[in-house]
């Protein structure tokens, strides 16, 4: 589906989506818990592509039949590591750029640990039981790698340690992991560079528990507040361990400052609609260490640069960075190809707030990957587009 999107300004007030990061970890949690007298119920008020695929995944564990992860890389790893606790044998397969994903590193420490493998990446079937141990992992390449072993190694029957030998980055998502394993009852211990998890723990169904809402794609509409708009999004949790809170204190810094340089390790998601800040406001943006970026649903340092150029921004591309120099001035507008990614998609609409002609989107279907009611809103916030028919 290709979208046209036109010039305008956004403002109003709009309620923040359930956040797919958290509503996973839910999900698993939940399903961990089915020994219990009274199963949690998960109350999930904003649903997407990628919670629906965690949803129909668990079922397939539970049935023994192939677990298509489709596009989403934190079902697979996530889920990975539990395949081989719950399941004597099961296929994994993928779609999109997900077979082409960063697993190595997972694979190989499971291995090392009793898992089987038949092919390298996906599709592929995994066998072998996982044993407690311990788990050696670079901490530069996913924090899902991190997570999809936490949500395992409390179910094994001995202790295990993970152990990461480099820094960890996206740490605020493995601490979202933790906070919500220690709602359902499971324990980790932190040290410098490690994760203690001791086993026979059990999964307890918690008293209350709320999924929050969404700062990564609430991003998006507190961006548009930077090109001229005025919206309030509701509903968001200023206390929250994701990491995408962080996009309000950057984008005050768009108020006031012309040379501006983030560093982007910690909060990878919101690399896409900074760049659309910074094209769109005077000054020199420079958003770096982003090259786990090229593994995305696309490769997003190329596919923002191109987005913009598209658009009439000055851009430049680097090995792990993009480095964008805006004018001040509205930007002329064109044609995005959206590559099958969502926060691209997003993007593109947000950016032709600001620009003198209208933006035309293809494939913007892809925002249902997280935020299927984002043109919904986008238009109650008075953004105007049209679906077009070429």
């Amino acid at each position: 589906m290709n979208i046209k999107v036109f010039p305008g300004v956004l403002s109003g007030e709009v309620a923040a989506i359930t956040s797919k990061s958290a509503a996973h970890r839910a999900l698993i949690c939940a399903f961990l818990c089915a020994d219990s007298d009274k199963p949690p119920e998960i109350k999930i008020n904003d649903t997407s592509k990628d919670i629906e695929t965690t949803k129909n995944c668990l079922t397939a564990m539970k049935n023994g039949s192939i677990i298509n992860c489709g596009e989403s890389g934190s079902t697979f790893r996530f889920l990975l590591p539990l395949s081989a606790v719950l399941c004597n044998e099961v296929q994994f397969v993928g779609e999109g750029r997900l077979p082409e994903r960063p697993i190595a590193d997972l694979l190989g420490t499971l291995r090392k640990n009793g898992v089987n493998f038949s092919a390298e990446k996906l599709p592929f079937t995994v066998s072998g039981r996982l044993k407690s141990g311990v788990f050696r992992l670079p901490g530069n390449i996913s924090s899902q790698f991190v997570s999809g072993l936490l949500f395992a190694l409390p179910l094994l029957g001995g202790d295990s340690v993970i152990e990461l030998t480099s820094p960890l980055e996206s740490k605020a998502y493995a601490d979202m992991t933790v906070n919500t394993l220690r709602d359902f009852g499971i324990e980790i211990t932190q040290s410098e560079g490690s994760y203690i998890v001791k086993g026979n723990q059990k999964y307890a169904p918690p008293k209350d528990f709320h999924v929050e809402n969404d700062w990564s794609n609430a991003a998006f509409f507190l961006a548009a507040n930077t090109l001229g708009g005025n919206v309030k999004v509701t509903g968001l949790d200023a206390g929250s361990a994701q990491g995408d809170r962080k996009i309000v204190s950057i984008l005050k810094r768009f108020e006031t400052e012309t040379n501006i340089e983030v560093d982007v390790s910690e909060v990878p998601d919101l690399l896409p609609i900074l760049a659309v800040a910074g094209a769109c406001t005077k000054g020199t943006t420079t958003l770096y260490n982003a090259a786990r970026l090229r593994m995305k649903e696309s490769d997003r340092l190329a596919a923002v640069c191109e987005m913009l150029k598209n658009l009439g921004a000055q851009v430049e591309e680097k090995a792990e960075s993009l480095v964008i120099y805006g004018t001040g001035e509205k930007l002329r507008g064109g044609v995005v190809d959206g590559k099958g990614d969502h926060r691209i998609v997003m993007s593109a609409a947000i950016c032709a707030c600001y620009c003198e002609n209208e933006v035309l989107i293809k494939g913007a279907e892809a925002a249902d990957k997280s935020y299927p009611r984002f043109f919904e809103d986008y238009e109650k916030l008075g953004g105007s587009y049209v679906i077009d028919v070429r």
